[in-house]
């Protein structure tokens, strides 16, 4: 299936959903090993790249991935709103001067958004960060296969990934200051990763209907 940047806009009001609705969940994770922040972060954040994406008429995938991350950014300076923005600049310019995406490329734009992050934030795997929900994600969506099939396992190893975190030591932020016993706390951020995971799997559940298999 091709997409292009209005089509693209369920995907970024699901976002904008998900987040809001996982507020309370995203607050009371970061209240244990950060300032409590996060879930209001995440969801004024992705309100602004969803206002950004209803309004824009912008044709450019690149552009309007990238105009949507700097949305993002202003609405959210925070450490994490600037990963996360940073995620979605990176995507920008991954598909600059184009004009459309296949679905199948999903694994592409998640590549991307790691990197964004990765590349901002300095983490590595396994450090208990929002890479550590996205990367078991990324293996399945490069997999390539059906995209409900692809998307469904995606958010399974999403979640598996979350709750590996509670077995790892924090290596940055405010987390990092626990030391051992951050190895029993979820990560937050890792959490983010599954509920963008579960977002895009709500909006290919929508244009794929079926079971996937």
């Amino acid at each position: 299936m091709t997409l292009d940047t209005q089509s693209l806009r369920p995907l970024f009001t699901e976002w904008e959903r998900i987040m809001e609705a996982n507020k309370s969940v995203l607050t009371e994770l970061d209240s244990v090993v950060g300032d409590g922040d996060l879930g209001l972060t995440m969801s004024d954040g992705f309100a602004a790249a969803a206002r950004y994406a209803q309004q824009s008429e912008e044709r450019d995938m690149g552009r309007f991935f990238y105009m949507a991350g700097k949305a993002m950014a202003s609405a959210v300076p925070s450490t994490m709103g600037t990963l996360m923005a940073s995620g979605l600049m990176q995507a920008g310019k991954t598909f600059k001067g184009r004009q459309t995406l296949e679905l199948t490329e999903a694994g592409v734009l998640f590549q991307a958004w790691y990197d964004g992050v990765q590349q901002r934030g300095k983490a590595q795997p396994g450090e208990k960060t929002f890479l550590d929900g996205m990367a078991p994600a990324l293996a399945a969506l490069l997999v390539g296969e059906e995209p409900l099939t692809t998307a469904r396992n995606a958010l399974l190893q999403a979640q598996q990934g979350v709750q590996q975190t509670a077995t790892m030591v924090a290596k940055h932020g405010r987390a990092a200051i626990h030391g051992e016993r951050s190895r029993t706390f979820v990560d937050p951020g890792a959490m983010v990763a599954q509920l963008l995971i579960q977002g895009y799997f709500n909006f290919v559940q929508v244009i794929c209907p079926g079971d996937g298999r």
